[in-house]
């Protein structure tokens, strides 16, 4: 190919699916990303893939929710047309709290009881008492005397899906992948004709990367503690209500544990503190004691990119130029309701589902 159809700058999750799903309708597409193939510096990986529309519902906006809603029958169909299998499962988000935090667990019970009556599509939330939290999972049986079950939501294997994309990327005869290759949208000149420097269409999703050109952008730190704890055995995501923020615990194949996740106005990326590493691993603990005797396999840290609103944008920079950005914490639970949007304005010039969801589309 002497002109690629698109340019796609930025090689994280969103960077991943648009490039693969414009190669299958017929682009033939050059990716450029700062980074290495592992994907070690992006956001995507450092989280834990979690796809709970109606447990986010309690701290983020509807629109938010509808994206999930949307991308949890979108998943299953975007993984099985990939090469390796990664990990899906659909089997609903526990919450859980201690006595003292009751207060709290009643607010977060109505928060989520609005959205779920907003949005019937959503199985509504389930109060469950300590026995049917023993038969939903029975290794906290009689350590919770209350819970609520959120059933259909979901989580999924986010490094094994980077790394699973990557490898249909590379065996896609229609995509070229430049990786340790930091462009930026002014190396380009989408729909000028001048060469192999005037691609079709021009997408840029560099999370934090694209700051230069979108000044609204920072970071918020997030902080996750992966363990390897085969005893424990909790068999679906979990949610413990936390006076500060809310803290997850999500079971990954092979013993491994998800723990995070801090929420801090910062894009500093040192070290995770004794702090917050205190404050997760304690949580985890009382939630089961057997994390005591788990292995510490990785303490990760990472700045999200965000908006001032915390929601995501689309902004229109030219004809055929757009940037996707400001997934903030919710990436994985909304990226092919993003994905699906930019692809329709690809092909139609428009979006009706942009307009559904509440995703904005928005000029330069």
């Amino acid at each position: 190919m002497t002109r690629p159809d698109s340019v796609v700058l930025g090689a994280g999750l969103m960077g991943r699916l648009l490039a693969l799903e414009l190669a299958r309708r017929g682009h033939h597409v050059e990716v450029h990303d700062a980074g290495a193939p592992t994907a070690e510096g992006a956001a995507a990986r450092a989280a834990a893939a979690m796809l709970a529309p109606l447990a986010e519902s309690a701290i983020t906006e509807l629109r938010v929710v509808r994206m999930g809603v949307h991308a949890l029958a979108r998943w299953p169909q975007l993984l099985r047309a990939l090469p390796e299998p990664v990990f899906f499962q659909q089997q609903g988000t526990v919450i859980l709290w201690h006595r003292q935090d009751t207060a709290e667990a009643r607010r977060f019970a109505g928060l989520i009881a609005r959205t779920a009556a907003a949005l019937p599509a959503l199985a509504p939330p389930q109060e469950i008492d300590g026995a049917a939290l023993a038969a939903l999972e029975p290794v906290l049986a009689g350590r919770f005397a209350r819970a609520l079950h959120l059933p259909g939501e979901g989580q999924l294997d986010n490094r094994g899906l980077l790394e699973a994309l990557r490898l249909a990327l590379q065996a896609e005869p229609r995509v070229r992948l430049h990786w340790h290759s930091a462009r930026a949208p002014q190396d380009f000149a989408p729909g000028s004709g001048a060469g192999a420097a005037a691609p079709g269409w021009l997408f840029d999703c560099r999370g934090l990367g694209a700051r230069a050109q979108w000044g609204a952008l920072r970071g918020v730190r997030g902080e996750v503690i992966r363990l390897h704890a085969p005893e424990v055995g909790l068999q679906r995501p979990t949610r413990l209500i936390h006076p500060r923020y809310p803290i997850y615990i999500a079971p990954k194949p092979g013993g491994l544990y998800v723990i995070g996740a801090t929420e801090i106005e910062t894009e500093d990326l040192s070290p995770a503190s004794v702090r917050s590493t205190l404050e997760l691993l304690s949580a985890a603990y009382t939630v089961h004691p057997a994390f005591a005797e788990g292995r510490i396999v990785e303490i990760s840290t990472q700045a999200r990119p965000t908006l001032p609103d915390n929601l995501p944008a689309v902004e229109l920079t030219g004809t055929r130029s757009l940037r996707v950005n400001g997934l903030y914490r919710h990436g994985y639970l909304i990226a092919p309701a993003v994905l699906d949007a930019v692809l329709e304005w690809v092909e139609a010039g428009t979006t009706a589902l942009a307009q559904t969801l509440g995703l904005r589309f928005q000029p330069c």
